[in-house]
């Protein structure tokens, strides 16, 4: 094999609101924590045991924007990105973060569709009707 892969696969929930920077010439990024969990049961003590791992997502453009519009702490989301390393430096400390770079995402609850589908009828059950939402540019002739 010649080539190299980077490439995650998530599914968790938001651990805070889409926190959203924009720029000159109407670009923008969102960047939020996602947890995942890791569930077991200890052989020894019986006891159930979870692990939580924090994730620094990152969004881009009008993605980030659908983002910010529909997501909210608590949701829960499917993403498809890679891992990106970042040095930056605070008061002179070299300071290094991982990210993941968001390329395909699906919303599989939101709160807000949570609260539309609880009010019109409590025992319905909640259906994703967010189509997935892609971050790359379809390469199509029509």
């Amino acid at each position: 094999m010649s080539g190299t892969v980077n490439k995650v696969i998530l599914l968790g929930h938001l651990g805070d609101e889409v926190k959203m920077h924009y720029f000159e010439g109407g670009n923008s990024i969102g960047r939020f924590p996602l947890a995942t969990n890791e569930s077991y049961t200890n052989r020894q003590t019986g006891e159930r045991i979870v692990n939580t791992d924090w994730h620094n997502i990152v969004v881009r453009n009008k993605l980030a924007e659908i983002c910010e519009k529909y997501l909210s702490k608590g949701d829960r989301v499917y993403i498809e990105g890679r891992i990106k390393n970042r040095q930056y430096e605070v008061d002179g400390q070299k300071r290094y973060t991982t990210e993941i770079h968001v390329q395909d995402m699906t919303f599989l609850s939101t709160k807000k569709e949570l609260n539309q589908s609880t009010n019109m009828n409590p025992s319905a059950p909640i259906q994703n009707t967010v189509p997935p939402i892609s971050n790359e540019e379809d390469d199509l002739p029509f």
